[in-house]
């Protein structure tokens, strides 16, 4: 799964992304909406070799990926930072039962961030997995995106286990109330 560090010029991270779920042969993506991840979302839903499902909680998430991993298949899930919160508790049956659990996050409450509810589980996202078993990966700006996604799957496919990498808020860009953002 050795890719360039950078994917300009050739649809960006989320393309660069998208052509590696292809490589490990991720075939669903579970996702709750969200604009950070939106031209990802949009790749995935275009694919006919990936399921892509939208998810009316994080939550239901770890169900499909316990479902894809029992029927054979990888998953990835896609989330945003305050979503974690909601699969805690969901978390338990991966750990028992031993199967993948590969999350994309993109991270709310850091610099920049207008709304302050936000805050709270931005700073509890990262010791929550990590106090859940899982591993955390960070992508910071354009070239350390695939590596992050390349290593965290690379360790949830072999040995099973949980791990997220967590897409810094400057990277997929701030939300204000007014619809407006970069």
């Amino acid at each position: 799964m050795n890719s360039s560090n950078s994917d300009k010029g050739s649809g960006g991270w989320p393309a660069g992304v998208h052509r590696a779920f292809r490589a490990m042969d991720i075939r669903q993506v579970g996702y709750v909406p969200d604009s950070g991840l939106a031209e990802l979302i949009r790749l995935c839903e275009e694919d006919s070799g990936i399921a892509a499902v939208s998810l009316t909680s994080e939550e239901e998430g770890v169900g499909l990926a316990a479902g894809a991993w029992l029927g054979g298949q990888r998953s990835a899930l896609l989330m945003q930072s305050s979503g974690v919160g909601n699969c805690l508790n969901a978390f338990a049956l991966a750990a028992e039962c031993g199967f993948p659990i590969l999350m994309l996050v993109t991270m709310r409450g850091e610099e920049g961030e207008f709304n302050p509810w936000q805050f709270h589980m931005g700073r509890m996202a990262a010791p929550a997995i990590e106090l859940a078993g899982g591993t955390v990966y960070r992508a910071e700006d354009d070239a350390s995106v695939l590596p992050a996604v390349e290593s965290a799957a690379q360790f949830v496919f072999e040995t099973p286990g949980i791990a997220a990498v967590q897409f810094a808020q400057k990277l997929t860009g701030f939300k204000s109330f007014d619809g407006e953002g970069g």
